[in-house]
C-alpha cells in the first residue's frame, strides 16, 4: 500500500487512528520522561563545555595530522581530566581541557609543537573564563521566557483560545525538558551551541503543532452546528488528516541532519558541527511526536471542560444511544479529495460518513 494510499484514507475518514481517545497514555509517557530529566537535572552533574566551565584552550595550526591520540597523551601529562579534542578545519586541532598554570601552559604548548612536528608558533594557547558562557546562557533563558510569552499571546489572538496556546507551550516545555534531559542522562557536553539549538528547536517544534491546531480548528468551526461527531473526534480527526504532512515535514528535516552528523562529524571528523546539529536532531525528533501525541491531546483536554462542549458531547452520546447504527445518506454527495466514501467506523463512531459528513442541523426539542 503506498503512502498516497495511506494519506488519503486517514484524511477521508476510511482509517484512523484513535491518538485523542488514548491521550492518558501519551500523557503518562511523556510526564515519565519529564520527570525523569528533571530527576536527573538534580542527581548528576551536567557534561558542561568549556565555555561554562572556564579552562585552556590550545589551537594547532598547520598540522600534517589531525589525528587526536598525541593531544590526549600530551595533556594527560599536565593535567588528570580528558581533554576534548576536535578538528577546525583540514589542518588544525583544538585542544580544550581545565585550567592550567602558566608554566603548564608553555610546557603544554611546547609539547603539542614537538607531537604534531609543527613550531612553537603554531601553537596558540587561550584562557576561557566561565563568565562568557554563563552570559550566553543567561540571555538564552530571557529569550526563551520572551518567546514563550510572545507566542501564547499570538496563538491566543489567531486561534482565539487559551486552550491551544496552553497545548502548545505544553509540548514545547516538554520538547526543552526532555532534549536536555537526553544531554544530561547521556553525558553529552553542553556549549553554547547547544543552547542555540536548543532554542532554534523550538520554533521548529511550533510550527509543526500550528499546522495540526490550524486542521483542529477547521473541523470544529462550526462544532455546535451539528451532531455527527464531539469536539474530541472532530480533533482526532484533524490529527488524522495532518499526520503523514507532519511525518514528511519531519523527515525532511531530519535527513539532512542526520547527513551532517554521519558525514561531517563521523567521517570527516567535524566534530565543531556536533553540538548544533546533534541537539537538533534529538529536539526536531520530540517535536515531530509532541505535536501530535502532547499538544493536540492536551487542548482537547482543557476544551472538554468546557460547559458548551460538555453538553454538544453528552447530546451525541444521547442520541447514539437512542439511534446506534444510523443508515447512511446514499444521495448525499460527499465532498473529499479522493471522492471515496468509507463503509467503516470513522472518528465519529459512524457508518457511511466521510471526512466532510453531512451536516446535521440542530432541531428543538419540546421538552
Amino acid at each position: 500500500m503506498s503512502m498516497y494510499s495511506i494519506g488519503n484514507d486517514l484524511y477521508t475518514g476510511k482509517r484512523t487512528l484513535d491518538i485523542v481517545g488514548r491521550r492518558k497514555m501519551w500523557f503518562s509517557v511523556a510526564i515519565f520522561f519529564v520527570l525523569a530529566s528533571i530527576a536527573s537535572f538534580l542527581i548528576r552533574e551536567p557534561n558542561l563545555g568549556i565555555e561554562f566551565r572556564g579552562g585552556s584552550q590550545f589551537t594547532v595550526s598547520d598540522t600534517s595530522t589531525t589525528d587526536h591520540q598525541p593531544a590526549y597523551d600530551v595533556i594527560a601529562e599536565f593535567s588528570d581530566s580528558v581533554p576534548r579534542v576536535s578538528n577546525v578545519g583540514q589542518s588544525s586541532v583544538r585542544v580544550q581541557t581545565e585550567e592550567l598554570g602558566d608554566e603548564a601552559t608553555q610546557d603544554a604548548r611546547r609539547a603539542l609543537a614537538d607531537a604534531y612536528d609543527v613550531s612553537e608558533s603554531e601553537v596558540t594557547s587561550t584562557f576561557i573564563g566561565p563568565s562568557w558562557g554563563q552570559d550566553v546562557l543567561a540571555q538564552a533563558i530571557q529569550a526563551m521566557i520572551i518567546f514563550m510569552i510572545a507566542i501564547s499571546i499570538v496563538l491566543m489572538a489567531y486561534f482565539r483560545s487559551w486552550t491551544i496556546a496552553v497545548g502548545a507551550l505544553g509540548a514545547l516545555v516538554h520538547d526543552f525538558v526532555v532534549t536536555l534531559g537526553v544531554y544530561w542522562v547521556l553525558g553529552l557536553e553542553i556549549t553554547p551551541a547547544t543552547v542555540i539549538g536548543l532554542l532554534t528547536i523550538m520554533g521548529y517544534s511550533l510550527y509543526d503543532t500550528v499546522v495540526v491546531f490550524d486542521k483542529v480548528r477547521e473541523n470544529t468551526s462550526e462544532l455546535t452546528e451539528q451532531y455527527d461527531r464531539t469536539y474530541a473526534e472532530e480533533s482526532n480527526l484533524a490529527i488524522n488528516q495532518t499526520l503523514i504532512r507532519s511525518l514528511n515535514t519531519s523527515i525532511t528535516g531530519l535527513l539532512p541532519l542526520m547527513a551532517v552528523l554521519v558525514i561531517g562529524v563521523w567521517l570527516l571528523g567535524a566534530d565543531t558541527l556536533r553540538d548544533l546539529s546533534l541537539v537538533m536532531f534529538v529536539g526536531m525528533f520530540l517535536s515531530a511526536i509532541s505535536s501530535i501525541f502532547v499538544a493536540a491531546p492536551l487542548a482537547v483536554a482543557l476544551a472538554e471542560r468546557s460547559p458548551e462542549i460538555q453538553a454538544h458531547t453528552q447530546e451525541i452520546l444521547d442520541r447514539r444511544q437512542d439511534n446506534p447504527d444510523p443508515q447512511p445518506d446514499t444521495d448525499e454527495k460527499t465532498d473529499v479529495p479522493s471522492g471515496n466514501i468509507s463503509t467503516e467506523p470513522v472518528a465519529g463512531g459512524h457508518r457511511g460518513q466521510s471526512a466532510q459528513p453531512k451536516r446535521h442541523k440542530k432541531k428543538r426539542k419540546n421538552r
